[in-house]
This record gives structure tokens, C-alpha cells and sequence, in this order.
């Protein structure tokens, strides 16, 4: 029976592993429907990325911190993992990097959108 039961839930736990959950997660905020990362900061578009391509790099990446994606990590549906220059990985969604901001300090705040002309808020709607 012992050796059921740790079978049982070792089965359980190669289930669990084989669902994850969506590197982001959608919030309501005053900008609508947004993306934002597990603990709840608001992540932004770069407009000089590229398809699949972070362009943010040393004092951007700063500022604009990437949303890490685990060494092992894998595409899922329309998140996707881009290689960093560095050897780091990041998620992306529709092709599209994303990125906290460091000026953001709290859940749903959105101070990121518009900057430098540049920065746009992940709209999940």
C-alpha cells in the first residue's frame, strides 16, 4: 500500500508539472484588461523589439526588467521564449517581449504607458 501511495503521488506531481500555468496572468485595471506578471506588476511592450527579439538591453533592462522565463522553459499557445544576448530567457506573448517597469511600485500601477513614445502597456483584451 506504501508503495501505491508514492506512486500515486508521484503520478500527481508529473500531472501537475504538465499543466503549468501561464507565465502572466490578466488583471483589471484603469487601463482595462491588462497582463501582468505573477505578483501582480503591470508588463509592457518595447516598440524597437522585435518578433521574437528583445532590443532592450544594460540601462534599459534596468529600467524595464525582462519577464524571466526558467532555463527550461517552453512555448505554450501564444507565449513563447525568447533568448537574451546573455543566455537568459524571457516571455514573450504574440511575439511580442515583455517587461516590468522599475518605476511601477505597486500591483496595477501603469506609469510605463506611453514612455518615450515607446512603452505600452500588454493589453489582454
Amino acid at each position: 500500500m506504501k508503495k501505491f501511495a508514492m506512486s500515486f503521488a508521484a503520478l500527481l506531481l508529473a500531472t501537475g508539472a504538465a499543466y503549468a500555468a501561464d507565465p502572466a496572468k490578466v488583471m483589471d485595471s484603469s487601463a482595462g484588461k491588462i497582463w501582468t506578471d505573477q505578483n501582480g506588476m503591470t508588463l509592457y511592450t518595447y516598440d524597437k523589439d522585435e518578433a521574437g527579439k528583445s532590443n532592450c538591453y544594460d540601462k534599459c533592462a534596468t529600467n524595464w526588467p525582462p519577464l524571466k522565463a526558467e532555463a527550461d522553459a517552453k512555448a505554450m499557445g501564444e507565449w513563447t521564449v525568447v533568448e537574451r544576448t546573455d543566455g537568459t530567457k524571457m516571455w514573450a506573448y504574440e511575439g511580442h517581449p515583455l517587461y516590468t517597469f522599475i518605476a511601477d511600485k505597486a500591483a496595477g500601477d501603469v506609469t510605463g504607458e506611453g514612455k518615450g513614445g515607446v512603452w505600452h502597456i500588454a493589453k489582454a483584451d
